[in-house]
């Protein structure tokens, strides 16, 4: 017998999905375990396996398609079986007919009787009329707001050329008027402007439907606040040429921030935490989601017990997941479970910027660039090597000074690498 394989739900949250190939087409043979097709999820492209046998008599959704979870992805069963049926009972379900209770006469029912209550008529705002110095019987059109500015810029308005509906001379027209494009009777030619209007559309991808939506959830349900913080990171710089010069895998600078973090969050649970509605869950585990930007959108894989891992075994994680972002390789697992995330923006020149906290977590740290400035040091002024950070809290679970509290602690660990590394 024929049976339908629906659209996978192969994310948390995932309510659509793309399907980006197919391996088998209409009368092709398929077995259980065999690759049916590839499904491109919001934030992967995943491949889809058959969980039964039988001969493919039905595709639901085109490649390059969406449906929703749930829905008919293909109908598998016997080779000629008719699913003429089995389609028109999912396209057309039996509705549920509800059996309702008797009306309930009321006798001497009192007629209802609308009130009707009189509208006040919307008033509009009338042109101006003015006279025309041209020909005395003739009368301009302008607005109120035009015929200020004009008074306003001692402008004749006989002067001024009208470009609004019927020639009403409208505010625009004075902001622009130069004694130049004065009128000469009715003989002004306004300049030819040769110019194209166009623009291109595309289709929302899954990717950034599900980005829309979940930050769009979290900054206007959760309460944001931000503290930012400049860190000397002359020792950092240091620390990482030295380690870079042995170690077999480049560190970067984020793998430092990222390892500091992951030190610090242990020592501040309060900031490795998430607000679950009824009840605070501060994590014991510290799990680090690291943004990292693809064609699409934006990805978050995480580095899992990042505390308890060295900043090489940091370095080579990162950089895995960085690639199969890229290649929309990851799985749910990659980018589940993380309890604070980093967005490093440094790279591509921006300062200091606020990001948005990614739920579930209570805080998210946004990392800018290094930048060589004048600091004082012992009184005397020398160059400097500054690195501005802003922690986004939600203050629904961290307090100001909790979230200070951290900052300070990042603080002294990258401006002395060593206390991390210990």
């Amino acid at each position: 017998m024929a049976e339908i394989v629906r659209m996978p739900k192969l994310s948390d949250t995932m309510t659509d999905g793309v399907v980006a190939a197919w391996h088998k087409k209409v009368g092709d043979t398929v077995k259980s375990g065999e690759l049916l097709a590839d499904i491109e999820t919001d934030k992967a492209t995943m491949e889809f396996e058959s969980f039964q046998d039988g001969v493919l008599l039905h595709i639901g959704v085109e490649k390059g398609k969406s449906a929703p979870v749930n829905g008919i992805l293909a109908i598998l069963g016997k080779a000629g079986e008719d699913i003429s049926a089995l389609l028109a009972a999912e396209q057309n379900p039996t509705p549920k007919v509800e059996e309702k209770p008797a009306a309930k006469v009321e006798e001497k029912a009192a007629p209802v009787v609308a009130k009707t209550e009189p509208v006040a008529a919307k008033t509009v705002a009338q042109p101006i009329l003015v006279h025309a110095e041209e020909n005395g019987d003739a009368r301009m059109k302008v607005s109120p707001l035009a015929k200020k500015l004009a008074a306003e810029k001692g402008i004749d308005l006989n002067q001024v050329k009208g470009s609004g509906d019927f020639g009403r001379v409208v505010k625009r027209d004075v902001e622009s008027w130069h004694p130049s494009m004065a009128q000469q009777g009715n003989s002004y030619i306004a300049p030819v402007v040769n110019g194209q209007e166009s623009y291109t559309e595309e289709s929302v991808s899954q990717m950034r439907k599900t980005i829309a939506r979940r930050l769009a959830e979290s900054k206007f349900s959760a309460p944001h606040f931000y503290l930012t913080m400049e860190i000397d990171m002359e020792e950092a710089v240091k620390a990482r040429e030295a380690i870079n010069a042995i170690a077999p895998i480049k560190v970067s600078f984020n793998d430092l921030v990222l390892r500091a973090c992951a030190t610090a969050l242990r020592r501040h649970p309060k900031v490795n935490s998430s607000w679950l509605g009824d009840k605070i869950r501060y994590n014991n585990h510290v799990h680090v989601g690291v943004a990292v930007a693809v064609e699409d959108g934006l990805l978050v894989p995480v580095v899992r017990f990042a505390d308890q891992k060295s900043l090489a075994q940091i370095a080579s994680e990162v950089k895995t997941f960085a690639q199969k972002a890229k290649d929309k390789k990851l799985q749910p697992a990659d980018w589940e479970g993380n309890t604070f995330t980093i967005s490093n923006l440094g790279m591509f020149g921006i300062d200091e910027f606020t990001a948005i906290i990614n739920p579930p977590d209570a805080c998210i740290l946004a990392v800018g660039g290094i930048k060589d400035v004048p600091v004082v040091k012992n009184g005397a002024v020398v160059p400097g090597k500054i690195m501005k950070v802003t922690l986004s809290c939600d203050h629904r679970v961290v307090d100001g000074a909790s979230g200070a509290a951290f900052l300070q602690t990042l603080k002294a660990m990258l401006e002395n690498p060593v206390t991390m590394l210990a």
